[in-house]
């Protein structure tokens, strides 16, 4: 950390890690460009021993890069209260806050005019921005988004949601948005798109999106969860009016997400939270409280801010700038091929997909194994072999049923997620990986469910609380 502030304000300028702090010889730093928190874990199995955790449940969480860790590290004994503060570590935090916003900024090829705002996370982002529609907003969303971009919008004033369905193609996708907006009363239009697939990893034609919402006069939401950790993301060039994203899938933990783009909405809206930091002026008249709420991001920021998590995305967006996003996608790809090929030797995985075996796609890959439930398949993996992986309808609901309808009941000692009444019991297997992957962990995944498929269970199972779980 620096020993003084340079002008009025300060520049906080913490001192990025440059070298990982794990042994050299660590197996899960050889091969991954950038090193992750807990590369080194080891987790016992069932069947007696060790091994080291393969983390492949990146689309849920990203495990922290070493270096956000590092940096969070170095700045942790300067943390103070963010703005109005007159002490030392109170303006050094500030700055380092404000910075942090430009950095994400420049990330994300903002606009001059356009404003960042801090938030919780993807989800907190949508909502905060529902809360800005103007009143009698149309929304368009299809319904494959995560719930995230799917819920928000009704509880937007005199809003009304039309949910397209299921496109099969890039092409489809962006045909049905011409022709459900072609049609559209005068008024605010709003359209929420993904980037990339939370179960598919397929990503979606963002930029003829938004072309085809602004020829008919709409705006355009870009959920970039998925998508910001693999490819870059430029507002400008993409064309959106906003993009939202989670650091905790960036590799910046924290709780932490960003809302970034057009003012005007934002500016004229009612605060997202009422409090201390939203407010320019309050007094009291009587029984009445007169007050004078903020302009810019400060109007829809209320409270402490989370400096540690904003300086946490900054970091991030950092390390992979410097990484260079040609070669991790170059890099991702390769592994996706490999992933892909070896599931493809199994006949009796089907990959899930939208768009069809030969689309673009992130880290991102949904399945299900004919004989198996995918709870019991994804609780032996961890059990037997030490691999995270998720199970379950990953907060796509809808989706996930859509592309799950044709398939048969699955059996297995580990019975699916309860089902709705009158709808039968489906669920999906989904691997991620990203920057931090090694190739061991790939070829592990690989050789594990190949074993299971083959061999069967070495372990017996049975639900538990909703959860399969090995019996001890």
């Amino acid at each position: 950390m620096p020993s003084s502030l340079s002008g009025s304000a300060g520049a906080a300028t913490v001192r990025a890690a440059e070298e990982c702090t794990a042994p050299a010889d660590c197996p899960g730093c050889t091969s991954a460009p950038l090193p992750v928190l807990g590369r080194d874990v080891r987790v016992p199995l069932v069947t007696g021993g060790e091994v080291g955790y393969a983390a492949l449940d990146y689309a849920a969480s990203a495990p922290a890069l070493q270096r956000v860790w590092d940096d969070i590290a170095a700045y942790a004994p300067y943390y103070g209260s963010v703005h109005r503060g007159a002490g030392y570590l109170s303006q050094l935090s500030t700055d380092l806050f404000e910075q942090s916003r430009e950095t994400v900024a420049g990330f994300l090829g903002c606009r001059p005019d356009d404003e960042l705002i801090f938030t919780r996370s993807t989800t907190d982002s949508l909502n905060l921005l529902a809360a800005a529609l103007p009143a009698g907003t149309r929304i368009y969303v299809f319904d494959t988004e995560h719930h995230a971009a799917l819920l928000p919008w009704q509880r937007a004033e005199d809003a009304r949601v039309e949910y397209l369905p299921a496109p099969r193609t890039p092409e489809q996708a962006v045909a049905s948005l011409d022709v459900a907006l072609h049609g559209a009363p005068k008024g605010p239009k709003l359209v929420c798109v993904t980037g990339a697939s939370n179960v598919t990893g397929e990503i979606w034609p963002v930029r003829e999106l938004a072309a085809a919402a602004h020829r008919h006069g709409a705006r355009i939401v870009l959920d970039a969860a998925q998508l910001a950790p693999h490819r870059p993301v430029d507002v400008t060039a993409l064309d959106v009016d906003w993009v939202a994203f989670s650091g905790h899938k960036l590799y910046a933990p924290f709780g932490a997400g960003v809302l970034a783009g057009r003012a005007d909405w934002l500016r004229d809206a009612e605060p997202y939270l009422a409090g201390g930091g939203a407010t320019r002026k309050v007094a009291r008249s009587g029984d009445e409280l007169l007050v004078e709420w903020n302009s810019g991001t400060a109007r829809h920021e209320a409270g402490s801010p989370n400096v540690i998590g904003a300086y946490a995305i900054a970091s991030a967006c950092k390390a992979l700038t410097e990484a260079g996003f040609d070669s991790l996608v170059t890099r991702e790809r390769e592994l996706l091929d490999r992933l892909r090929d070896g599931l493809a030797d199994l006949p009796e995985v089907r990959v899930l997909s939208l768009f069809g075996a030969g689309s673009a796609r992130v880290g991102v890959l949904s399945f299900v194994v004919q004989g198996w439930n995918s709870s019991h398949l994804a609780a032996a993996l961890s059990a037997e072999y030490g691999i995270g992986v998720r199970d379950g309808l990953f907060c796509a609901h809808p989706l996930v049923r859509t592309l799950l309808d044709t398939e048969p009941d699955e059996p297995g000692e580990c019975g699916a997620p309860d089902a709705a009444p009158g709808e039968r019991s489906l669920n999906a297997v989904r691997v991620s990986f990203g920057a931090g992957t090694p190739e061991e962990h790939v070829d592990r995944f690989l050789g594990a469910v190949r074993t299971l498929v083959r061999e069967g269970a070495a372990w017996r199972y049975r639900t538990e609380g909703g959860r399969c779980v090995p019996v001890r």
